[in-house]
């Protein structure tokens, strides 16, 4: 997908006409924004410990290749297989290649941002393997044939009516939206087949820790330790970002992980793989492999940019964002929405496929407040902007509008005259005390545009009226 100006906007439109839609956003986000602030104010020193992080992570960005070959050297010593993948085509071919060898036909999947930005899943359909999500969001929205609309809930704009209806869909027994512990163990039973039927479990990972060779598996179900233990191979895809040094650091990154993203201490499952089974262990896979994705982050190493790669993946950006709160997510156009998907989907899958998302932004800097990297994505947001504009990606017509409004700000004398005019012009065009601007010449889409007051503010001061 891709979000030109014109796409958000019309995604945007659509989003807040829908209720259901926003009822289901304001109460979900608003939520997790009130657990994270409660979570946050009964850790000791939270401050203290965000600001470590965020030291910690640049540091660990700023070694990133020797981090990676020391996780590299750990990991195969504990008997997992490591590859390397350039971009999304090349981590695809590997995990298919790895099906094929292991005449793999169904694979069970844990929650993965990284495999939704490669398309992991069509490429497995294309290479005759079936996927099938088994975190129950996921699992929702694959049903739904929809993509993700939420970092860590990717069925945040799914009401409990709209899942008992897929659900009844699926299994051909109705299904009550007002039972929720029954839809529940509707998803458990059928998906417990799949675990059992899969002979290959894919899943992302949270942390990778270099110090043994580890991954760590943060999730809310048991599906995650299900997909990483029942069958026998286990296929892990991994931003390289996405690495903590030593087991103290990973500590640190957990600890304001939950918090930051559902307001819990901790997850209630956080897996740890490091390797296959040994010969002593009671289940585990046979095989573990373990993908580390570029995808364009390399790029952004030493970039102005390269801040945006200490994020962590929680989402507590987007419960606060004024845009997402009313957008969602499936306007941005990319598996990653809200403010963090404003940055880093032009910055890996091109800014003139994105051109809409720096601006998708009221630049109010809730996302930085809440970030517990606090990675200040308002000003990257800026950069952005000076980007489209420097590469000649902005929209021409408004463009045209901003330079000549620059080039009579810079005049007191040319910018009186302007506004003057305008008072006498936009007679015609008042209705309601707002301006009846033709789509085609409204900078604002279809908003109203306010008019220009009857006096200015100089004008008012001048005369004492304020």
């Amino acid at each position: 997908m891709t979000a030109t100006v014109s796409e958000f906007r019309e995604r945007a439109t659509v989003a807040i006409a829908d209720v259901r839609l926003q009822t289901a956003l304001e109460g979900a986000t608003g939520r997790f924004a009130a657990s994270r602030e409660a979570a946050l104010a009964e850790l000791p020193w939270a401050d203290e410990l965000r600001d470590h992080f965020k030291a910690m992570r640049a540091a660990t960005l700023a070694n990133l290749a020797a981090h990676l070959e020391t996780f590299e050297r750990n990991a195969l010593a504990a008997g997992a297989q490591v590859h390397w993948a350039q971009d999304g085509a090349e981590a695809c071919a590997i995990v298919t290649e790895i099906a094929r060898r292991r005449g793999v036909t169904l694979a069970a999947k844990s929650k993965s941002m990284a495999t939704e930005e490669i398309h992991l899943n069509a490429a497995l359909a294309e290479a005759g393997v079936r996927p099938v999500e088994t975190d129950l969001g996921e699992w929702i929205i694959q049903l739904a044939k929809e993509p993700p609309s939420h970092i860590i809930a990717p069925a945040i704009h799914k009401t409990k009516e709209q899942v008992a209806e897929l659900f009844e869909r699926e299994s051909g027994r109705p299904q009550s939206a007002d039972d929720i512990p029954a839809l529940t163990a509707e998803a458990r039973r059928m998906l417990r087949e799949q675990f059992l039927a899969a002979g290959m479990g894919i899943s992302g990972g949270n942390v990778m820790v270099a110090e043994t060779g580890s991954v760590v598996l943060v999730t809310n179900e048991g599906n995650g330790r299900m997909v990483t233990t029942a069958p026998p191979v286990h296929v892990a895809v991994i931003g390289i970002e996405k690495i903590a040094p030593a087991w103290d650091d990973a500590a640190v990154w957990l600890s304001l992980l939950a918090r930051s993203a559902t307001g819990q201490p901790m997850s209630i499952y956080t897996t740890v793989v490091t390797g296959p089974r040994r010969e002593a262990d009671p289940d585990g896979p046979e095989e573990v492999h373990v993908v580390l994705l570029d995808n364009g982050r390399s790029h952004l190493l030493g970039s102005k940019y390269e801040e945006v790669l200490q994020c962590i993946r929680c989402g507590a950006c987007l419960n606060v964002c004024p845009v997402y709160r009313e957008a969602g997510g499936h306007a941005y156009g990319s598996p990653y929405s809200g403010p963090i998907g404003a940055v880093i989907s032009p910055l890996l899958f091109g800014l003139d496929k994105y051109a809409a998302l720096p601006h998708a932004s009221s630049l109010c800097g809730a996302c930085k407040d809440v970030c517990p990297a606090r990675i200040d994505l308002p000003r990257m947001l800026l950069e952005l902007r000076a980007d489209l504009v420097e590469q000649g990606l902005a929209p021409t017509k408004e463009g045209a509008m901003e330079k000549a409004a620059a080039f009579a700000l810079r005049y007191d004398k040319l910018w009186r005259v302007v506004t003057g005019l305008g008072r006498v012009g936009q007679r015609p065009l008042l209705k309601n005390g707002k301006l009846q601007v033709p789509d085609q010449f409204n900078p604002a889409g279809e908003r109203q545009l306010p008019s220009l007051a009857k006096k200015s503010f100089h004008d008012l001061w001048r005369d004492g009226e304020v």
